[in-house]
């Protein structure tokens, strides 16, 4: 009878507890609002608005998430704009370009506000850039953003006319260039210039294991060479221009890959190769060669990829300037790059 008591007491109770949850939820309903999903085309913010805005970005250090530690790049990545670009011969060619900017971050600071290094850009569209206006354009976003190092890379692909070796023709060869500020805290500027050179490579060995089977057996032969790629650095002051770099290419590895060709292009390319055999080796030293022997160049790294048409795999070389400050590691996906796509 005791515990028949207690079990309508709990039932009571637990109808009154529902009863309450009833209330409580009809009262949660009647005060939610659905927001408004229709878009305000007429809504202009004053300035005033916009300075209550929330911005986390700058907010107290108390909402960093993780460690409270200094950060030494973040910003944005592959932002496109067109760009005018300084040519040699003192003209200008606007070229579609690919941003990486960066700055550092204080270890107090929560982040950085983004926009602002895509406006930097933005506030020199019109102007023509070369290596030295990269400075300018780090100042302008480092100013901004409160920061203490900067970092600005360009890349493109960069046009110039290239003659047929024979015939009287010519046409546009295309190379990829990306150009480097680092601004540090002492405002010191370091300018990089990266250049990829396609050129033929024929394999010396092939040559002679062919040469050999002609004269010995009166076998037909064809001696294996392939598309290859150099990736070459400069660290520089005075200015290089990226058709300098291009021609010191050109003039260490001779054998560059042709736009237009007609018979007797093709005939002149294959006794260029037969001329100009080289292991990946050889054309990493003689770009060394070349490149050492300019003093407006402060520093470099040169590497080399052959894309082998006997072997399924690359053969690749790297050799650095003496007392080099690039890295002489190359990662697997650095390697993946220098294949030549369109």
């Amino acid at each position: 009878m005791f515990n028949t008591n207690n079990n309508l007491i709990d039932s009571d109770s637990s109808t009154i507890n529902s009863s309450i949850d009833l209330v409580d939820n009809k009262k949660d309903t009647k005060e939610h609002t659905e927001p408004d999903r229709k878009y305000d085309l007429n809504y202009k913010p004053t300035e005033n608005d916009i300075q209550n805005f929330p911005d986390l970005q700058n907010g107290p250090s108390s909402l960093i998430q993780g460690s409270a530690v200094e950060i030494q790049q973040v910003g944005i990545h592959n932002f496109r704009l067109p760009l005018k670009f300084k040519t040699r011969d003192n003209g200008d060619i606007q070229l579609e370009t690919k941003v990486t900017g960066t700055v550092s971050l204080d270890a107090h600071k929560k982040g950085i506000n983004m926009s602002r290094i895509m406006r930097s850009f933005y506030d020199f569209k019109n102007d023509t850039f070369s290596i030295n206006k990269l400075d300018s354009l780090l100042s302008a976003y480092k100013d901004k953003l409160k920061s203490f190092d900067s970092k600005i890379a360009l890349k493109f692909s960069y046009p110039i006319i290239q003659k047929s070796l024979r015939s009287e023709n010519e046409g546009y060869q295309y190379y990829n260039v990306s150009l480097e500020g680092n601004s540090n805290k002492k405002g010191e500027l370091k300018k990089i210039m990266h250049l990829d050179f396609v050129y033929s490579s024929a394999c010396p060995c092939s040559y002679e294991l062919a040469e050999y089977a002609r004269k010995d057996r009166n076998k037909a032969t064809v001696s294996h060479s392939q598309r290859s790629v150099a990736r070459v650095s400069i660290e520089f002051e005075e200015m290089v221009w990226i058709e300098d770099l291009k021609e010191m290419c050109e003039k260490a590895l001779k054998t560059e890959t042709q736009v237009i060709v007609k018979r007797e292009d093709e005939m002149a390319f294959a006794e260029l190769n037969g001329s100009y055999l080289k292991f990946v080796e050889d054309a990493a030293r003689l770009l060394y060669k070349q490149l050492n022997k300019d003093n407006r160049i402060k520093d470099f790294r040169i590497i080399c990829s052959h894309q082998e048409s006997l072997h399924s795999h690359d053969a690749v070389s790297v050799i650095l300037a003496p007392n080099s400050k690039f890295c002489g590691d190359v990662s697997h996906e650095m390697w993946s790059s220098l294949i030549h796509i369109s």
